[in-house]
């Protein structure tokens, strides 16, 4: 007989490799790429009421800030793309519920 908490072990592996091979499937679609660039496009955007001395300060702060994050990004990535996906998911079922 198979102890319950081997069983429970045995299917929390199976759910994380079918979710990760689900999550591999959805990061590589054209759906989820185009969404992705979308989100980058706005995030990129400046704010139209802020003035231009402050955008200027600022692009040299965020450009240092970049190079930061970039450097922690790495190390972040799997997790960084397991909550773009779930955003990803969570955004497009509300779409499509609407």
């Amino acid at each position: 007989m198979k102890n319950s908490s081997t069983s429970y072990l045995a299917d929390d592996t199976a759910d994380r490799d079918i979710w990760d091979s689900l999550k591999g499937t959805i990061a590589s679609s054209s759906g989820f790429q185009r969404w992705q660039l979308e989100k980058a496009l706005l995030t990129a955007l400046p704010d139209p009421t802020e003035s231009s001395n402050l955008e200027q300060s600022e692009q040299s702060e965020q450009s240092e800030q970049s190079e930061q994050s970039e450097q922690s990004e790495q190390s972040e990535q799997p997790e960084k793309l397991d909550q773009q996906v779930r955003s990803y998911l969570r955004e497009t079922l509300e779409t499509l519920a609407y």
